[in-house]
């Protein structure tokens, strides 16, 4: 390849992956104020919580609509829709007057912003396949994984100098800035010859054919299930990290802004190595060490061990899912080209509907315990091994 071709790739990375952290940013930027929230409307931490839980539900239900939309009307016109009404509903997040409120914009906030993570995969495939597609892949991911390093860092600079709602001004100040690069520098990839036809009982037709393929089904379970634990950790050790080991919001914003690091490492790890080993391997590598760390996560939970004791296994829980989202997608998309925003919706939703459910039950047991964070991490790296093992390799031994 050479070096011009090199760099229009390289481009093209960093452009969809903005779109990528435009879900890490909505997510955890405002994280560093989950207290200070809790005091504005003299709620509880579950409520607070209850606001990730609808920005993951919108995440995950807007995916299978945004998703259908791009096959039907191509990838660029929903994408400057959603960017748009991002804009307002996050100026509705900033003003809200009550925790009801926020809740329901929270959802809204959520729902454009799946357009962004869904179009940008769709767009991927669009382009590549095979190999290839698992190299832009990680390289999207080295781009949209440094949402979750910049977001909390971002968020808590924004709170030395003002209120949580100024967290949400900037969200609206990037969405301007993505609708803006919808306009003048994305082009459309998928022709009007290769859409499929506004049908919605086709478009169930489409979502029945993926999820009658066992395959594409158990690539779908073992990464949206890794990705559901981490959002346990998500909505977890803001509250662990600050209130049982008293980190301060700057402490906070920058042990979790490290496991971006370990996403970096993770993803690139697989895209580096992906022509030496093959992604099978690699997501039963990434599926063992989510296991083993989750494990030692739930044991220094039990002990009240120290604080890097902990921050130690949740780095190499976090590695775990780069390593098996970035194998896990290009293995589940390589035979779904004619519907890959619908494919990609489906891979996207699974996560945060599931994110939806663990993250409030981490506060299940209040404030002041880390242990339903170590059971819940435990629980899915298990369920996406049982996954991974019944679905994937079972069906692939019985084809060879």
């Amino acid at each position: 390849m050479t070096n011009k071709n090199n760099q229009h790739v390289f481009r093209l990375a960093l452009l969809l992956g903005l779109f990528s952290t435009l879900g890490p940013f909505t997510i955890d930027m405002y994280l560093p104020a989950f207290p200070e929230i809790v005091k504005q409307f003299e709620t509880t931490a579950s409520l607070v919580q209850l606001s990730l839980t609808a920005c993951l539900l919108g995440l995950g239900i807007g995916q299978l609509v945004m998703g259908s939309l791009s096959d039907v009307y191509g990838r660029r016109n929903p994408l400057l829709i959603s960017m748009a009404v991002y804009v307002v509903a996050s100026l509705a997040c900033a003003f809200s007057p009550n925790i009801g409120l926020l809740i329901a914009f929270r959802f809204v906030q959520g729902f454009v912003a799946a357009a962004g993570i869904v179009i940008s995969r769709a767009i991927a495939r669009d382009l590549y396949s095979g190999n290839e597609l698992t190299k832009f892949f990680s390289l999207l991911l080295l781009v949209g994984n440094l949402g979750p390093l910049v977001a909390p860092v971002t968020g808590s600079g924004i709170l030395s100098f003002t209120a949580w709602i100024g967290v949400f001004i900037a969200l609206a100040l990037l969405g301007i800035y993505l609708l803006m690069m919808t306009k003048w520098r994305l082009q459309e990839t998928l022709p009007s010859d290769r859409r499929r036809p506004s049908n919605f009982v086709q478009q169930l037709r489409n979502y029945g054919s993926l999820l009658r393929d066992r395959q594409f089904v158990g690539y779908m379970l073992a990464q949206g299930i890794m990705i559901a634990g981490v959002f346990a950790y998500v909505s977890g050790t803001p509250f662990i990290y600050q209130n049982i080991y008293g980190a301060s919001p700057t402490v906070f914003a920058l042990l979790f802004g490290s496991n971006g690091i370990s996403l970096i490492i993770g993803s690139q790890l697989v895209g580096r190595m992906s022509h030496r080993v093959s992604e099978h391997a690699f997501l039963l590598f990434g599926l063992w060490l989510a296991c083993l760390a989750s494990v030692t996560v739930l044991v220094v939970a039990i002990v009240h061990g120290p604080l890097i004791a902990l921050v130690i296994p949740l780095f190499f829980f976090v590695a775990a899912i780069g390593i098996t989202s970035t194998a896990a997608f290009p293995l589940a998309m390589e035979s779904q080209g004619h519907m890959a925003g619908s494919a990609a919706a489906l891979l996207g939703v699974i996560p945060f509907l599931l994110g939806a459910v663990v993250s409030p039950l981490v506060g299940i047991a209040g404030e002041d315990t880390a242990v339903p964070l170590g059971v819940i991490i435990l629980l899915t790296s298990a369920a996406a091994m049982l996954a991974y093992f019944f679905l994937v390799r079972r069906n692939l031994r019985g084809a060879a």
